[in-house]
């Protein structure tokens, strides 16, 4: 397996308002693989349980991709169906565990967002981004579909938007289409602009009650607590998938560009 799997970081800091940024990153255009992953999802469940937490910001390194998706050096070792089960489930439980925490999330994207990069983005409660953060979902493109980040995905911008990024595998969606269709809140010119909306709204926030926080936070996922289940099953139907005679060609030809 590639060196590209051990890598990647995911870090956090509290500052005195309450105010929790959480930074992942990878040098491959920020594309995660399990590992980090795992930790993402770790770490927002562990500052959502954090009293001196107020509001949480998430953010990825760098300035241009916010995130590539998942660790594509890691899905072509896939090999049997519980190691593709597990590699699915991946942003599975990141986008778990932003729905489960009870602290409301808001979302830095300042560059494009593929596949589950997309996933991370719906899952968040308030999602700023800028010019530069065009959307695609890629997945049928390599033989599988965006199963697991659908329900976070149709969530946010209804099953119709999500369909059209589901089929049109290839094609990138501007921010300002994904702006206009719900999932960015606003678009910024640059990183700057965003950053100062951000810390605007993260300020009002860290002095809002953290009980009515949470509840309305509760309300606004409201009919997604069979998720635990349903993005399990769907990390069952691609783990299948990529074991697939097309879905291994697809992913070759893929990597052969």
């Amino acid at each position: 397996m590639s060196d590209a799997v051990n890598q990647g970081s995911v870090t956090f800091e509290i500052d005195d308002k309450g105010i929790g940024t959480i930074e992942f990153g990878h040098p491959l255009s920020n594309s995660l693989p399990g590992k980090i992953l795992q930790k993402l999802a770790d770490t927002i469940t562990e500052l959502g349980q954090n009293d001196s937490v107020k509001v949480i910001v998430l953010k990825s390194q760098g300035d241009r991709a916010f995130c590539a998706g998942a660790s594509f050096d890691e899905l072509i070792s896939i090999k049997d169906f519980p190691t593709g089960k597990v590699f699915f489930s991946g942003f599975a439980n990141v986008i778990n565990a932003c729905r489960k925490c009870p602290k409301l999330i808001i979302g830095r994207v300042q560059g494009k967002a593929v596949g589950g990069g997309v996933g991370v983005a719906s899952a968040v409660d308030y999602c700023f981004a800028t010019e530069h953060a065009a959307v695609k979902l890629s997945e049928l493109a390599v033989g599988i579909g965006p199963f697991v980040v659908g329900p976070a995905v149709e969530r946010k911008i209804g099953r119709s938007a999500m369909s059209q990024l589901a089929i049109n595998a290839t094609e990138w969606r501007s921010a300002e289409w994904a702006r206009d269709n719900g999932l960015y809140t606003e678009t910024y010119a640059s990183a700057t602009e965003m950053d100062e909306a951000i810390a605007k709204l993260s300020e009002k926030l860290s002095k809002s009650n953290p009980e009515a926080m949470a509840l309305l936070k509760q309300v606004f996922w409201e009919g997604t607590e069979h998720w635990d289940e349903l993005l399990a099953e769907r990390a069952a139907m691609s783990g299948k998938l990529v074991l697939s005679e097309f879905t291994v060609n697809a992913i070759n030809a893929f990597k052969s560009k």
